[in-house]
């Protein structure tokens, strides 16, 4: 297994891949310009993007097959472990990687929204798989960037730098937006199959033991990341991930209701709650009314 580098700034990766450092928080390598390197494992502590310059065909993860053979972007977070193992050969890479530093973006409009921009946190195979148009707008979006690259560094640069990143990334949310559109049928499966986790969840003796279900949980489940699932049950229900388990957790809780050999902390209890009175507060902020208020309406 080869060695996990650690790397902390632009000139670092630029050194790596043989690229030449134009700023010192924000680079755009392009691959096909770049003599061969040994490919490597790395904890980055940069956002980094990568647009995949191949036609992949029908990706298939698990039992689904994912369609928009252009292209893909794979958006990677600091602290986040990215790579391909060695063989200790150097090979010609292929694509366009863009690269910046948290400090670039500090105090920035763009600083403050980042955590919202929550693709960052998605798993490789929840990547972003672009159509012909929307690649056209992204590499539009790198050219401006790398003007300003090739641009004598002034007060300007960091401004409009700024702003094209920002920029690029809300068509990302855009574009991911359209993917969940255009795959709702697999969608709706996730749904169907989450639905069902939180519902065996509930159904065993797991939340006595091990409290409620956690969105972790449920992605990891579902061979998905938190923030993907997150996202994907917002834009095809309109809910959380969040709300869906509270839904689940108020509807199995009035079932049990109907059974008045358990007392409402037993139930409490069963549902995952330490304390029964966050479920009785839970309770009534869902249905409106206490849980033993709604147990004497039936």
């Amino acid at each position: 297994m080869s060695e996990i580098l650690k790397i902390n700034s632009v000139n670092e990766y630029n050194n790596l891949v043989g690229q030449e450092t134009l700023h010192p928080l924000v680079s755009i390598v392009d691959f096909s310009k770049v003599d061969p390197f040994c490919y490597f494992k790395a904890q980055m502590g940069l956002y980094t993007i990568f647009l995949k310059d191949i036609k992949c065909g029908n990706i298939t993860y698990g039992i689904n097959n994912y369609d928009y053979e252009e292209g893909s972007l794979i958006f990677i977070s600091p602290g986040q472990v990215y790579g391909v193992e060695s063989n200790g050969e150097k090979q010609k890479g292929s694509g366009t990687a863009l690269l910046f530093h948290p400090d670039l973006i500090h105090g920035t409009s763009l600083g403050k929204q980042i955590k919202n921009y929550t693709f960052f946190s998605y798993d490789v195979n929840e990547a972003l798989h672009l159509s012909a148009r929307e690649r056209a707008i992204i590499n539009q979006c790198f050219e401006n960037i790398q003007y300003e690259l090739e641009h004598a560094i002034d007060t300007h640069s960091k401004t409009l730098i700024v702003s094209y990143l920002e920029l690029f990334l809300n068509y990302c949310k855009r574009f991911y937006e359209r993917q969940f559109v255009t795959r709702s049928h697999v969608n709706k499966d996730v749904l169907a199959r989450f639905e069902k986790i939180v519902d065996d969840y509930f159904a065993s003796e797991m939340a006595l033991e091990n409290g409620a279900p956690t969105v972790r949980y449920c992605a990891e489940k579902l061979f998905l990341s938190a923030n993907y699932l997150g996202d994907l049950l917002k834009k095809e229900t309109g809910k959380s991930a969040q709300e869906h388990i509270q839904q689940k957790m108020i509807d199995f809780a009035k079932e049990r209701l109907f059974d008045a050999s358990k007392s409402i902390s037993e139930i409490a209890y069963e549902l995952g709650f330490k304390h029964p009175q966050h479920f009785t507060r839970m309770f009534k902020k869902q249905v409106g009314l206490s849980p033993a208020e709604y147990r004497s309406l039936n």
